[in-house]
């Protein structure tokens, strides 16, 4: 086993112009055909979805290079706050080939999310290029694949692509009227890392996301003299385990049932998990649990939030509309004078430059397709991790990794090798 994973650089189709196709083929073989199996399958991301793709194709005998354009994989990972923990459980947060180890414990903090994202590329010996961005995505001139437009001027072109950038890509902070000559502090959450910062100063944070709920406890027990949460629509919330029974489990159980049965379902059992907060300001949702996920919306798991709101240590506000110099306006009228201001607010796909122009984009922006499927008009370009299932990303992820090296290689024209025993 190699003691780290192999970063080369990518692959220059015209290092193996002189070949005959696979073995076995015939020197008919037509020229398109010949250059579509000398080529690897390019994968754009180097986390956990990028990852697992490219053990399941080499997995396959398929060769796959992975471009990353940090350093260092799982670069996103890093950026996420230090008391972050999965929602999911560590059997069912692996990825294909190798386990989450059980010292990590049922729920894997961010610092062990990195090292087990690095121990799988060391581990499966995957072909890592890093450094390298991926700007642009085209079919390629001789019909044979894709080419890529890549960091350096390079042209690199695959037999197929595996868009893996993940679905918190870049960070997206409301254009708020007079953000700009706000006077507090303001900065979005990926900015954010630990409450230390913040010990005896008044915090708003907004957003009622997993993440601002989160960070929304991790300031009130850092020190924070005060801390509010501007909320714009009330969200579902669960407990993470109930009675030693994760979330995930019966989000996984009903993910395939009809979503008007899934929310007649959900509203007895949250009545019974979670008190109503009403007075606290934040209601018990109008519409289903399920019709939300739908619509894009993920319920907020309980990392304490429920009791920092009940014993008043964490005030529910309005949303926020704007700012007048060192003032927060409120869409209720209120004006706050926070001292500094967290968005959770959220991230872009930013998916417009690399392929908008192939027409694979729906108008939020999110591709059409994802998984297996291919878009009609691209074959041979697939999308993962663009969805947030509440049956766990990364479980997803890893049964997507399977089903895309499937579909690679029933489609044929990749490079093959061996796979690994």
């Amino acid at each position: 086993m190699a003691d780290s994973p192999t970063h080369t650089e990518p692959a220059d189709p015209a290092d193996s112009a002189g070949s005959t196709g696979p073995a076995g083929s015939s020197g008919s073989v037509s020229r398109a055909e010949r250059a579509r199996t000398d080529r690897p399958v390019y994968v754009i991301g180097g986390g956990p979805g990028g990852l697992a793709v490219a053990y399941a194709l080499r997995a396959r005998g398929i060769r796959a290079v992975v471009l990353e354009k940090s350093d260092r994989v799982g670069a996103s990972w890093r950026k996420h706050y230090d008391r972050l923990h999965l929602h999911t459980t560590r059997r069912l947060s692996g990825l294909p080939g190798l386990p989450m180890p059980r010292r990590f414990g049922r729920w894997v903090s961010r610092d062990n999310v990195v090292r087990y994202l690095e121990k799988y590329a060391e581990y499966h010996e995957l072909e890592i290029v890093t450094g390298v961005e991926v700007s642009r995505v085209e079919p390629a001139a001789d019909g044979s694949g894709w080419l890529l437009h890549a960091t350096g001027g390079r042209e690199l072109t695959g037999s197929a692509v595996v868009v893996a950038t993940g679905y918190n890509h870049t960070p997206r902070l409301p254009d708020w009227p007079g953000r700009g000559g706000y006077t507090g502090e303001l900065l979005h959450a990926v900015e954010y890392r630990n409450a230390t910062p913040f010990a005896d100063r008044d915090v708003l944070v907004v957003g009622i996301g997993n993440t601002g709920a989160e960070i929304a406890v991790d300031l009130l027990e850092g020190g924070a003299s005060r801390v509010r949460l501007a909320v714009r629509t009330a969200p579902h919330l669960v407990r993470r385990s109930t009675a030693g029974w994760p979330a995930q489990f019966s989000a996984i159980a009903v993910r395939r049932l009809p979503v008007a049965l899934v929310d007649r379902l959900a509203k007895p059992v949250a009545r019974l998990s979670v008190p109503d907060l009403s007075a606290y300001g934040l209601p018990r949702p109008d519409t289903g649990l399920y019709s939300r996920v739908n619509a894009g919306s993920i319920p907020v798991q309980d990392v304490g939030l429920i009791d920092a709101v009940r014993n008043g240590r964490v005030e529910i506000v309005a949303a926020v509309e704007g700012f007048e110099g060192g003032k927060v306006v409120l869409a209720d009228g209120d004006r706050i004078e926070p001292e500094a201001v967290v968005a959770a607010t959220g991230y872009r796909r930013a998916l417009e430059g690399l392929v908008g122009h192939l027409g694979v984009l729906d108008e939020r922006g999110k591709p059409v397709v994802h998984g297996a499927r291919t878009p009609k008009n691209a074959p041979g370009l697939y999308f993962t991790g663009f969805t947030n299932p509440i049956s766990g990303m990364l479980r997803e992820l890893a049964l997507d990794a399977q089903k895309i090296a499937k579909a690679v290689a029933g489609r044929g024209g990749a490079e093959r090798r061996p796979p690994r025993t």
